[in-house]
């Protein structure tokens, strides 16, 4: 999302560039190929380094910057810090998850998010991305005046229907026609919880012979321990762990169903709103915000429970291709007509330029990591 915004963004108002916390990642290299500096501070997970805020500081005072806006707990918390202390005139933070439990996590990130609810009024405004993460935050103790929700957007000249990707995800798993695909695009994480998923994957084999399970993501791998202890008997040649992809539009708009399994901290899957853009009818979790952006194109179910993704999975698939590709046309047309990414980069754009107008400011010059 961070990418799709600083590269849209108009480039005649705003001067762009990013601060990565650790090293330049995937992302970066995108971001930079689009000709926006990336800097990088060389940080390590889980192991703060003093000297990078230094550097970050002197990278704001160098760069003139006039607005900040940091992107999840971490760069919160060391952007509130280097910001003031370099005078930056708009620090905003940047909240993109709900009820994240944070017993599955290191101690220093629950230190992390106590530390910014008591920072939370420093900051100039907060730009969460669900009304459930808004929700949760407030309930958290985040400094709730200048909070605003701004939604994930979903560029659907890229993530659109295709017809023939089917055909070459069915050749490249060396799959018959008759094979359904279920897919989970999510990294590994206590949080999306493929536990569930890959459950409610033995109970549909059981049903449905022909069901495959396309798993998409960091650590989606046959090595990983805590995975493939879930991959029964029955599953045996019907889960694919494909790992991390560059090729996704591809891959989403093979489905035949998507799915969010998450058990909690969504807050507004970008994997769900991507596959609604390829049409793909999907099948996702009452978590965040996922009940909003499938409306009435998916099904909606509790979290943890692999009966009802099971349920579902089965209901979708004795609709018949007819309905669900309905469904799916109702799903791309929610996204075009709430979600498209040329109307959320405007609702930043005119979000940032206010808090200018308003104080009587110049323009803005700077976003960060």
């Amino acid at each position: 999302m961070l990418y799709k915004v600083v590269t849209r963004m108009n480039r005649k108002r705003f001067r762009c560039r990013v601060v990565s916390m650790t090293d330049l990642g995937t992302i970066g290299r995108k971001i930079e190929a689009e000709g926006i500096p990336v800097f990088q501070l060389g940080m390590n997970l889980g192991r703060p380094k003093p000297g990078a805020l230094r550097t970050l500081f002197l990278l704001l005072k160098g760069e003139r910057a006039d607005l900040l806006q940091t992107w999840l707990y971490h760069a919160d918390l060391m952007g509130i810090i280097a910001g003031k202390i370099a005078s930056v005139p708009k620090v905003l933070w940047g909240v993109r998850c709900s009820d994240m439990d944070l017993g599955n996590y290191r101690m220093l990130t629950s230190l992390t998010v106590r530390l910014c609810a008591f920072l939370s009024p420093l900051a100039d405004a907060i730009v969460v991305n669900s009304e459930e993460g808004r929700r949760v935050h407030r309930r958290l103790g985040y400094h709730s005046k200048h909070m605003i929700v701004i939604p994930n957007g979903f560029d659907t000249q890229i993530f659109r229907p295709d017809p023939m990707a089917r055909n070459r995800l069915l050749e490249e798993l060396r799959l018959q026609q008759e094979a359904v695909l279920i897919g989970l695009v999510a990294r590994y994480d206590p949080m999306k919880d493929h536990g569930t998923f890959l459950k409610a994957a033995s109970l549909l084999v059981s049903r449905k012979k022909r069901a495959h399970f396309v798993l998409v993501g960091r650590g989606m791998v046959p090595r990983n321990p805590d995975l493939s202890k879930y991959v029964d008997a029955r599953l045996e040649g019907r889960v694919h762990f494909l790992g991390p992809r560059e090729d996704m539009p591809r891959l989403t708009a093979a489905l035949d169903i998507a799915t969010n399994s998450s058990a909690y901290g969504e807050g507004f899957s970008n994997t769900i709103g991507e596959a609604m853009a390829c049409g793909i009818p999907c099948v996702v979790t009452d978590v965040g915000d996922a009940a909003r952006i499938v409306g009435d194109a998916g099904i909606v179910i509790p979290p943890g429970d692999p009966e009802a993704v099971a349920g579902a999975w089965q209901q979708l698939l004795e609709m018949g291709n007819d309905r669900r590709r309905l469904m799916g046309e109702r799903a791309r047309g929610r996204i075009l007509k709430e979600f498209s990414i040329d109307r959320v980069v405007s609702r930043f754009e005119e979000f940032y330029e206010g808090l200018f107008i308003d104080a009587g400011g110049g323009g803005i010059q700077a976003i960060s990591q």
